[in-house]
């Protein structure tokens, strides 16, 4: 007798599809949770809707702390802009400063004059320590020099004004070219300035500058045609 061909029937494997007799418990847990967190939802309202001053009063403390906030951030701001304005630094003081020092008390005069300035110095600044933009638009860009003997110290050379002629328009777009020490510059550099448009302020003008209420750009010859009219205060 030939016996018949046993079919073989594929197992399923577990945990792919809910059986069909597991759906209606999955269903209803699912309509439990969401019957109770619309029970809850609705019991907080109603919770807070009888206790509204609550809420009226964390309204309150909410507005009075973002006032608080608001005043002191305006404060601070205020402050900042008076003491800028209120700078000045006798040359001994900025004798006394470090190098990175003189950089940011360098930004900060030009801030206090109006300008928007921002301190770059260090590896990779391209020859430009401060850039700032003034009030009238024309683009700045300042080298400093610190010498901790001031006047005594060695002269800043053509090597310097060589580099930031390389730099100052070509990298940093800048219109005004300076170079700034609290020492002095050499024989040869003040006529190299000249002819190349840098800008050369020596401790002289920089005391000037410093301890004064004129800005750079009224100690400073031959500058560059303002960008756009000055803006009224």
């Amino acid at each position: 007798m030939s016996r018949r061909p046993v079919r073989r029937t594929a197992h399923r494997r577990p945990g792919r599809r809910p059986r069909k007799r597991d759906q209606p418990v999955v269903l209803l847990v699912a309509t439990v949770a969401a019957v109770a967190a619309v029970g809850l939802v609705a019991a907080v309202v109603q919770w807070l809707l009888a206790h509204w001053w609550i809420l009226a009063l964390t309204a309150l403390v909410a507005s009075g702390a973002g006032g608080l906030w608001f005043r002191q951030t305006r404060r601070r701001a205020e402050w900042a802009r008076v003491r800028s304005r209120a700078l000045r630094l006798r040359i001994a003081e900025i004798d006394a400063l470090d190098h990175r020092a003189f950089e940011f008390a360098v930004r900060d005069l030009m801030r206090r004059d109006g300008c928007k300035a921002e301190r770059l110095g260090g590896a990779g600044d391209n020859a430009c320590d401060v850039r700032a933009v003034d009030p009238v638009g024309r683009v700045w860009a300042i080298q400093c020099k610190h010498r901790r003997n001031g006047e005594r110290g060695s002269a800043v050379g053509v090597g310097v004004l060589q580099q930031v002629n390389g730099t100052a328009r070509q990298i940093h777009g800048a219109d005004i070219a300076v170079v700034l020490t609290n020492g002095c510059f050499s024989s040869k550099a003040v006529p190299w300035g000249k002819q190349h448009r840098i800008h050369l302020v020596d401790r002289h003008m920089l005391g000037q500058w410093a301890a004064g209420p004129r800005p750079l750009w009224d100690l400073l010859d031959r500058l560059a045609p303002r960008h756009r009219p000055p803006t009224l205060p």
